[in-house]
């Protein structure tokens, strides 16, 4: 992720053309939504259609020109403005009444900036230079001018053209451009230096670029390093025909003579769309009368860059943690914020800030991160199916893949332990001979067999050692009754093996049988291994006490052991009868181990009190009574504890050859796991 974030960050600092051009858009947007409002200093004189029909087909004889410049005195108004190129002599001779009307009567003529490398009739115009301007301004080849009896009368003369952008719409106007070391004003501030009768131009230049000009007896116009304004497409003119009679509209303003006929009036493009060509004059000359300088500060790319930079990094980095609908939220609020701040900076103080790339990188990113992240999660999602989809039920891998954290982090927690093993492996192989296939496919029925009591009660598989078992209850999913959970899980182990034996006994085979134990206590809970190979595994005391009571099943002559913790806490929910008072292999304090059988209490209250009144006799050291009881149990409890019994008898017979302190207190010390 943090490569896209480099990679957008490169790319925005070589500013490619896309880049460019989405900036400049982002700019439109802003002068497209601002406020429009009427012009008070600039009125337009246009020759249009109407005015063809009136006098002419054009280009007219000169002398109609005079006479719309007499009409504009006549009605009091300012400086007038010909955006119309007169570089050749009028061919129906109006050039000189024209010149004389034109004559110090404050009219600015255009002329226009060629690619031929020539200058004909072109008027510069001197500058008073703070540093040196040249190697900044635009430059044309060659100039092509009014004539020389024209350019002499008129009160000025200014560069018509415009600086396109690289999409080709108009939105800055360089006020001054060059010829070799020749400097020439634009229409716009040629104009003023007209209203105001100063001979010139201030212009100061610092390290990096010019900084702003001025005519003298006018106030200082901030420009790019290149001398460029933003023209702001704010103002609308009022506009009267030149065939119109009434001309009093352009008292007191200046007056721009624009052509819009067909076949004579250009257009261009601008922020706004198609605009005739006399329009940049206009809005531009408007834009510095008003002093609404639109700024774009010369750090702002590298402003706008670190922004979008760091956002993105905010971004990953939340994206990595947060929830997807956080994630979206923010980068809604950051969008929001974004186009706002913009709108704001540019309406109040007319700052020109650049949100495209900001939301074009935030997008990337954002949507990369998620991506990633969703990849990350589905990929993890995919795995812990795999590896929990065989030894949890669906609603456990489900939860696992919602938080895989569960996994990943690891818990202390109480559970409740059950390991298992397979007895009659030995017969049973021996009955497959040399067909290790359909020992394995029977083999995989058995663990078939006994995991799906553990699925049905939400227990986790943690492992299957060759022909053993080991799950939990309680982790990951929480299960408040989980001892009692353990023990029914196991009878229904025990069902499991006993359905399983009728398919098995049916082809032939041996019957099986299997042993488990049932502990409670704490583990240590959560995703264990080498970097190369992990599982998710328990540790703890309780874990191995587990382990050591399954394998006393078979000393013992039972199905099922049940440790102290897990009897106390479910004594009243099942049929116990107490087993040993063991000291597990590497303990030395005993523990209370218990069978629990699938048999109705009440059935069997009287067996159960003597079988309680022979252990009474063991602890205290009466193994001949004990032996009589244990000979009268035989054959109770439906035969299920007679090896138990007899494995008892032994245990007593042994008893009476040791000698025994008083303070013997009945517990075993097994010697074997």
């Amino acid at each position: 992720m943090f490569i896209t974030v480099f990679a957008l960050t490169l790319t925005g600092l070589q500013d490619p053309y896309i880049k460019e051009t989405l900036r400049l858009k982002s700019f439109d947007i802003l002068q497209i939504n601002q406020d429009r409002s009427i012009s008070n200093d600039i009125v337009i004189i246009n020759i249009d259609e109407k005015s063809i029909e009136q006098y002419g087909q054009w280009p007219w004889k000169r002398t109609v020109m005079a006479d719309i410049v007499d009409r504009v005195r006549a009605n009091e108004g300012g400086v007038i403005v010909f955006p119309i190129l007169f570089s050749e002599q009028d061919r129906l001779g109006g050039d000189e009444a024209f010149a004389a009307a034109i004559q110090d009567n404050g009219v600015v003529l255009a002329q226009v900036g060629t690619a031929q490398s020539q200058k004909n009739n072109a008027v510069p115009r001197g500058v008073a230079k703070i540093g040196d301007p040249l190697p900044w301004l635009f430059e044309w080849p060659g100039m092509l001018g009014p004539i020389e009896s024209l350019s002499t009368a008129a009160g000025g003369v200014g560069v018509l053209n415009t600086a396109p952008e690289i999409d080709g719409v108009t939105r800055r106007i360089p006020l001054l451009m060059k010829i070799g070391e020749e400097i020439y004003p634009a229409l716009a501030l040629e104009t003023i230096r007209v209203a105001t009768g100063d001979p010139s131009y201030q212009v100061k230049t610092q390290e990096g670029g010019i900084t702003a000009l001025r005519v003298p007896k006018y106030k200082t116009i901030q420009t790019d390093a290149n001398g460029r304004i933003w023209i702001r497409w704010a103002y609308e003119f009022q506009t009267i025909s030149a065939s119109d009679e009434d001309f009093s509209a352009v008292k007191g303003k200046t007056v721009i003579i624009g052509t819009s006929a067909e076949g004579i009036g250009g257009t261009i493009a601008t922020p706004l769309g198609s605009q005739y060509n006399y329009m940049p004059v206009a809005s531009s000359l408007q834009t510095v009368l008003m002093g609404d300088n639109i700024v774009r500060y010369d750090f702002a790319n590298f402003v706008e860059l670190l922004i979008s930079t760091v956002t993105a990094i905010i971004v990953v980095v939340l994206a990595r943690f947060a929830a997807y609908w956080i994630v979206g939220a923010g980068m809604i609020a950051l969008y929001v914020a974004a186009v706002c701040s913009a709108n704001y900076l540019f309406h109040s103080r007319l700052q020109l800030w650049d949100v495209s790339w900001f939301i074009i990188t935030l997008t990337i990113v954002g949507m990369h991160a998620i991506f990633n992240r969703f990849v990350r999660e589905f990929t993890l999602k995919q795995q812990i199916k795999k590896q929990f989809g065989g030894y949890a039920s669906p609603m456990v891998v489900e939860m696992l893949q919602k938080n895989p954290d569960i996994i990943k982090q690891g818990i202390k927690k109480e559970v409740s332990i059950c390991f298992s093993d397979l007895r009659g492996f030995t017969p049973l192989g021996e009955s497959f001979g040399n067909d290790v296939k359909g020992l394995t496919e029977v083999m995989n029925g058995y663990m078939d067999a006994i995991t799906q009591p553990v699925l049905d009660a939400n227990g986790m598989i943690i492992k299957y050692i060759g022909d053993a078992s080991m799950h939990i209850h309680n982790a990951p999913m929480d299960d408040p009754e989980h001892p009692k959970t353990a023990v029914q899980t196991a009878l229904r182990m025990l069902k499991a093996v006993e359905r399983f034996n009728e398919t098995l006994t049916a082809k032939g085979r041996p019957a099986v049988g299997m042993g488990a134990g049932i502990n409670t206590g704490l583990g240590y809970i959560g995703e264990m291994g080498s970097t190369q190979r992990h599982s998710y595994d328990v540790l703890g005391d309780a874990v191995s006490t587990t382990a050591r009571l399954e394998s006393q099943c078979k000393n013992y002559g039972v199905l099922l052991i049940v440790g102290p913790e897990t009897y106390r806490r479910t004594e009243h929910n099942f049929f116990y009868l107490k087993l040993d008072d063991l000291a597990v292999k590497g303990k030395t304090v005993g523990l209370d181990i218990y069978t629990v059988l699938d048999l109705n209490s009440l059935e069997h209250a009287q067996d159960k009190e003597l079988h309680q009144a022979m252990h009474a006799d063991y602890r205290n050291q009466r193994f001949d009574a004990a032996i009589q009881k244990c000979k009268k149990l035989q054959g109770s409890f439906r035969g299920l504890m007679d090896k138990y019994y007899s494995m008892w008898q032994e245990r007593c017979e042994y008893m009476q050859t040791q000698t025994l302190p008083q303070d013997w207190n009945g517990v075993f010390i097994a010697t074997t796991k």
